[in-house]
């Protein structure tokens, strides 16, 4: 792969993200883009993106499967664009087609795609993991197109037991066409002070009173009517997330504190600020319309991802390094309840459906932060 400086590229998953990059990496004729999807039948051999710009993208896909036999094998990079539930279960069903030439990643790491790698793939297989996402992308027509929101000015990434890195790096670069900055560990860009936190403490301050009796008249905002309530928790988390940090071979500042990053100082003035974003705006709740009312969506991702897959990994990581949440525990236990799972029991991660989540244990810790 390296010596042709060309790349086959495996998308797994069908969302708006696997759409975009589909479209962006095909596009350019020196790279082959296959697809796994559990939905084969419905994607179409021609992708087309329509991006911010008013810019029309068209690739041709060339090959397209539910079995990893058909296009693993056949691919140099897989590329995972997928929620976090799904991490594990994909990695095991590609594993037996994996080789050491073989290079696999993800588009965003918080949802623990490292500590799930490490878990299940032989340790020859190269990882990378970006921490945030590429794009911000939406399924237009399932198959067959998709709208490409933002592009972003630089991507930051992770690696681990990549062979010819500089020249991966390079490919990388060339099939986003976007800058890449290489982060020194896979730390930096697993542990996440965006979504993991601030969706839960935005959604127990929208919700907490909820007794599944109630119903609501109206479709709240996620962000414009965000309020100090959700700020003031969201610092709190993040208090203890940066806790979390300090006890991890992660360089000081590589992730700011949620003030800092917002050029806030205070609840309020944190309020003011993530109402103001342009991006954030018209985004809606989790809610589901029942007659003239609402009610909460609990089936959502951000619930069924940014808990089991993003609270449940920094509770875990906080048990190893010996730091308390007692913030990030409220925040779980009124989460779990609202799923009617059990992850935290007597302040420990030991509950009934711990091993459906990306939960890391002390012995995987320690295996982990040895490597």
């Amino acid at each position: 792969m390296m010596e042709n400086k060309k790349m086959r590229l495996c998308i797994c998953g069908g969302g708006g993200l696997g759409h975009t990059i589909a479209g962006i990496v095909g596009e350019n004729q020196q790279y082959e883009v296959n697809i796994l999807t559990g939905k084969p039948q419905q994607w179409k051999k021609e992708i087309q993106v329509l991006d911010c710009n008013n810019k029309t993208i068209k690739a041709t896909l060339h090959k397209i499967s539910s079995d990893p036999q058909d296009v693993i094998p056949q691919s140099d990079v897989v590329l995972f664009c997928l929620p976090g539930f799904m991490m594990e279960e994909t990695l095991t069903k590609i594993k037996p087609y994996l080789t050491s030439s073989h290079r696999v990643g993800t588009v965003v790491s918080s949802t623990g795609f490292f500590l799930q790698a490490f878990k299940t793939l032989p340790s020859n297989v190269g990882l990378f993991g970006f921490l945030r996402v590429p794009f911000i992308a939406r399924v237009n027509e399932y198959g067959k197109s998709a709208f490409l929101l933002g592009y972003k000015n630089k991507l930051q990434l992770a690696t681990k037991n990549i062979n010819q890195e500089t020249e991966f790096l390079t490919l990388l670069e060339s099939a986003f066409q976007t800058p890449i900055e290489k982060y020194r560990n896979f730390w930096e860009v697993t542990l996440s002070n965006s979504n993991p936190i601030l969706h839960p403490a935005r959604l127990y301050s929208l919700f907490k009173d909820y007794d599944r009796k109630q119903t609501y008249t109206k479709h709240f905002l996620f962000y414009e009517e965000w309020d100090d309530e959700s700020s003031d928790l969201l610092i709190q988390c993040d208090n203890e997330f940066q806790q979390i940090v300090e006890k991890l071979p992660i360089r000081n500042h590589i992730i700011p504190p949620i003030l800092e990053y917002y050029e806030s100082f205070d609840p309020p003035s944190l309020t003011r600020k993530i109402r103001s974003i342009k991006a954030f705006k018209g985004l809606k709740a989790p809610m589901i319309q029942k007659d003239n009312t609402f009610i909460p969506d609990f089936n959502n991702r951000y619930f069924t991802e940014d808990f089991p897959y993003g609270l449940v990994i920094l509770k875990s990581i906080a048990e190893n390094v010996g730091v308390a949440t007692p913030t990030i525990d409220k925040i779980l236990l009124w989460g779990q309840r609202m799923m009617n799972k059990e992850y935290l029991k007597n302040s420990l991660l030991i509950g009934k459906d711990i091993q459906s989540t990306a939960y890391v244990s002390r012995d995987e810790f320690s295996n982990i932060i040895h490597t």
